[in-house]
């Protein structure tokens, strides 16, 4: 087992390596302008704002999406990152180019809280409006590799923040779900959809 983390790690470090030293200077900008903006979860703030202008469904939509991110923020924060201990990666041994830097947090690296979080809002807004997932996902996933692009995380950091915000905010649905009038245990399709978050 050791061996093959040991070579996983390599490809991750080697992966991390390749993205620092691509010649790209118009997605450099992109991309730390993308990592700024969604620190402490302001695109999912933005976009739960912007749902809630779309009737009961949108803030229903809003209110899954934002209970998912918050509570993977608190899960990775308050639980993983501490038992990670994963360092940060050394961006200045690996050159990436100073125009893409953004403050390197002083957290653990591993999971990716940024990514985390933006998988766990597109999975809680899913679960009321499906079709708003998939340009959500796409977000999320251009927030995680905005991480590895300005050099604060491994890309293996995304992956696993990325999985872990699916997995918290499935859990958080589920609840949700329990808690709405007219559920029942066993049955989804018991829901009674005009009175959720009324």
């Amino acid at each position: 087992m050791n061996a093959w983390l040991a070579e996983a790690e390599r490809v991750d470090h080697a992966l991390y390596g390749a993205v620092a030293r691509a010649d790209t200077p118009r997605l450099d900008v992109a991309m730390r302008r993308l990592s700024h903006a969604a620190n402490y979860s302001r695109l999912s703030l933005a976009g739960a704002a912007l749902l809630s202008l779309a009737g009961v469904r949108g803030r229903r939509a809003a209110v899954s999406g934002l209970v998912a991110s918050t509570t993977t923020a608190g899960v990775v924060n308050a639980l993983v990152k501490p038992l990670g201990r994963r360092e940060r990666p050394d961006r200045v041994r690996a050159r990436v180019p100073l125009v893409r830097h953004v403050p390197m947090p002083a957290s653990r690296s591993f999971p990716s809280g940024h990514t985390a979080a933006a998988v766990a809002f597109a999975a809680g807004v899913g679960r009321e409006l499906p079709p708003a997932r998939f340009p959500l996902y796409a977000l999320a996933a251009a927030v995680g590799y905005s991480r590895v692009h300005t050099g604060v995380h491994y890309p293996g950091d995304v992956l696993a923040g990325a999985g872990l915000g699916l997995v918290v905010a499935e859990v958080t649905n589920e609840l949700l779900t329990r808690r709405e009038p007219g559920a029942s245990s066993g049955s989804d399709d018991a829901r009674a959809p005009e009175a959720r978050w009324d």
